[in-house]
């Protein structure tokens, strides 16, 4: 990163850790937020106390425009005012993962993952299945530890299951992971991205390092990302649900050597029977792709993962793994009717692949902040499955322009109370309430564990 002062824009986790990992190396750092709430206050005193230049409330630019390099928090837009700064001036930003992979020992592994959706459920999986190996395995990245604190451990892990965003690739140009994982692509974030093209080329620059030793693991089922990935350095393997309700779309799929077989109820990796689709503890056939690019990319990398033992006790993994929360999460049954917390998903096509996987009636909740993609492509899965749907939010009237009229469907306010209190009303015996919003959390909560969370105790708790 050069001689000089490394600029750390942002003081949550990622931020504040990035800065103690800089300053214990003997570099120096400049820490600032353009907030200034109590939170944000306490981890501004706590880094003063070490030594570590911090402001709070505002960014010092004639400071930062003269840092060796920028490290931004993924939640950062690149409108910000340090962040245009920086590109004015030719100020290298980077990424809090950029940053501390330099100090990472050449002994830690890294399998990378992004994707569209599942990549938190396939990162938390990959770190079961490598702590199930007697492996020492951390995850960490998107998924909400940061790579700086395990940096900072006095004997960092052997492996690191690493989930990465399309922000974090952004700015992330050295990655080169033991086994890279592309779970899909699907529209997402087009509030932040120009285009759909610039979105699919960050989630690209996982492959930005890519070797004749790599190795990549892919969805077979997704047209798009098989076109993309066509021609990369590396050995490709692939994963296919056979009965993907996609399957008319994609037509005839490359070899596959993890292979879900759901009118067999059988899951196979390289040709061999792995586990039975009932043992398998999460709902959805999105949910066994998941398992398949999970189980995949650890028999991959490393060669004694892939014995007879290790797929056996891969497979006992799978089935003790609970899912992971505010993901297709079931958090109750209250007078027979089952309450479902998807508060995760936050973009469409997250949407779409709850609502196939309804087995009963359900009450959808769809709302929030708008992302830029339509709702009418939820038409069709709707029709099938949604007895109602609510819309809410800052959202509701685009949910309702893009719906009404097709399927049975309410809209209501920005009262979050009033959407779960109407959803009991109408929900019978039988039903299942699904909040899956489609939508991110920010006009109503500070993210989408607090939306989740909220859900969950007006829902069942109270």
């Amino acid at each position: 990163m050069g001689r000089g002062e490394i600029a750390v824009i942002g003081l949550g986790r990622s931020g504040r850790a990035v800065a103690e990992l800089i300053a214990r190396n003997g570099g120096r750092a400049y820490v600032s937020d353009a907030a200034a709430g109590d939170g944000v206050r306490a981890a501004a005193g706590e880094l003063a106390g070490k030594g570590i230049a911090v402001d709070v409330g505002h960014h010092d630019l004639e400071r930062i425009a003269r840092a060796v390099a920028i490290v931004a928090s993924p939640g950062v837009p690149p409108t910000a005012p340090p962040l245009l700064v920086a590109a004015q001036v030719g100020i290298p930003i980077l990424s809090e993962v950029e940053a501390a992979l330099a100090f990472l020992p050449s002994t830690t592994r890294y399998i990378a993952v992004t994707g569209t959706n599942g990549k938190t459920t396939v990162t938390a999986l990959i770190h079961h299945l490598l702590t199930a190996l007697g492996a020492r395995a951390v995850a960490a990245g998107n998924i909400g530890t940061p790579v700086s604190e395990l940096a900072m451990l006095g004997t960092p892990p052997e492996w690191i299951a690493l989930e990465m965003s399309s922000f974090q690739l952004h700015d992330t140009p050295s990655i080169a992971p033991v086994v890279g994982v592309l779970t899909n692509l699907a529209p997402d974030h087009l509030d932040r991205y120009a285009s759909l093209d610039e979105y699919y080329g960050d989630k690209m620059r996982l492959f930005a390092n890519a070797a004749a030793r790599a190795h990549w693991v892919t969805n077979a089922d997704d047209p798009e990302v098989q076109r993309l990935v066509r021609g990369i350095l590396g050995t490709h393997h692939r994963f296919t649900v056979e009965a993907s309700t996609d399957r008319s779309v994609t037509g005839e799929h490359p070899s596959c050597e993890a292979v879900a077989d759901l009118a067999r109820g059988e899951v196979t990796m390289f040709g061999a029977t792995f586990m039975r689709r009932a043992d398998i503890p999460l709902l959805g056939d999105h949910n066994v792709a998941n398992v398949l690019a999970a189980v995949l990319a650890v028999a991959m990398s490393d060669p004694s993962h892939r014995t007879p033992e290790a797929r056996a006790r891969m497979a006992a993994a799978v089935a003790t793994f609970g899912g992971m929360p505010h993901r297709l999460q079931v958090v109750g049954e209250v007078d027979g009717v089952q309450w479902i917390n998807d508060s995760k998903a936050t973009n469409v096509s997250s949407t779409r692949v709850a609502v196939a996987g309804m087995t009963r009636p359900a009450i959808v909740l769809l709302g929030g902040r708008h992302k830029g993609e339509p709702y009418s492509a939820l038409i069709p899965l709707l029709q099938r499955h949604a007895r109602l749907v609510i819309a809410y939010g800052e959202a509701a009237d685009r949910i309702e322009a893009d719906l009404n009229g097709h399927v049975p469907l309410e809209r209501l306010g920005s009262s979050f109370e009033e959407v779960i209190s109407r959803a009991r009303a109408v929900a019978q015996p039988g039903d299942a309430v699904l909040l899956s919003p489609a939508c991110s959390s920010f006009d109503m909560f500070s993210n989408y564990e607090a939306r989740g969370a909220t859900f969950q105790r007006l829902a069942v708790d109270a």
